[in-house]
């Protein structure tokens, strides 16, 4: 966050951060699968926000988690559809409140309901789009996205380390909650790097049952800072 203590006029302190943010600050925010994302990981993107002048963020994928339709076994003592969703929506707004304008990469528990239907032979013309659901009518919902030389995706093909390296291009990934890191590769001609951001979920929750006694997930994001030139891992306190 900007400090003030040279006691800054309100619309010097807005030309400051100007200056300091003319180039593409990227915060790309981790697996969140509300409802069951902790609480204080909001907070922490937040703080990434102000902190690194961030001017476009981005959603890595997964920010639902539609257990309650997995194709794999569900919690029989968990919440029922209507009420998951209803809850998911609940939370997912407090993220549309903090970052009206942003972009979210499909991941896949968020396009398990667009799989159900496909199971049941249902046209995607009768589905409801993610922004109607969801109720977050500016966020903008992709596959991948590409900024400053940098893809975007979810991850569901393997390690952003692979990936980079087999699209011999900047890649930043989701999906794997366990890992955060950044690899860079160099060759003759090409220079890459590979980061996983790491994700916000709440281990202890009973949608992550499934993984309770692997790894722990690294709570944590990534910022691509000066045009895909920078990218850092921030993983929260814990």
């Amino acid at each position: 966050m900007l400090s003030n203590r040279y006691r800054l006029k309100k619309q010097e302190i807005k030309a400051l951060k100007y200056v300091r943010s003319n180039s593409r600050n990227v915060l790309c925010i981790g697996d969140l699968h509300e409802p069951f994302c902790l609480d204080k990981y909001l907070d922490f993107c937040i703080e990434q926000k102000e902190r690194f002048f961030i001017t476009d963020v981005i959603f890595i994928g997964d920010i639902i988690d539609n257990h309650y339709s997995s194709y794999h076994e569900t919690d029989a003592d968990g919440l029922g559809g209507a009420d998951e969703l209803e809850l998911a929506i609940s939370r997912i707004s407090r993220w549309y409140k903090a970052f009206p304008n942003a972009t979210v990469i499909l991941g896949n528990h968020d396009r398990m309901c667009m799989r159900k239907a496909q199971t049941s032979s249902i046209p995607s013309k009768w589905i409801r789009t993610y922004k109607e659901v969801l109720e977050v009518p500016k966020w903008n919902f992709v596959e991948r996205l590409e900024l400053d030389g940098v893809q975007y995706i979810h991850g569901e093909g393997g390690t952003a380390r692979t990936k980079c390296r087999a699209d011999m291009m900047n890649t930043v990934q989701g999906h794997l909650h366990t890992q955060a890191y950044c690899e860079h590769y160099v060759g003759k001609r090409f220079r890459v790097f590979g980061m996983q951001v790491g994700c916000g979920i709440d281990h202890d929750s009973y949608a992550m049952a499934y993984a309770k006694y692997g790894k722990k997930p690294a709570i944590g994001v990534g910022v691509i800072l000066n045009n895909g030139q920078i990218p850092i891992n921030l993983l929260m306190p814990l």
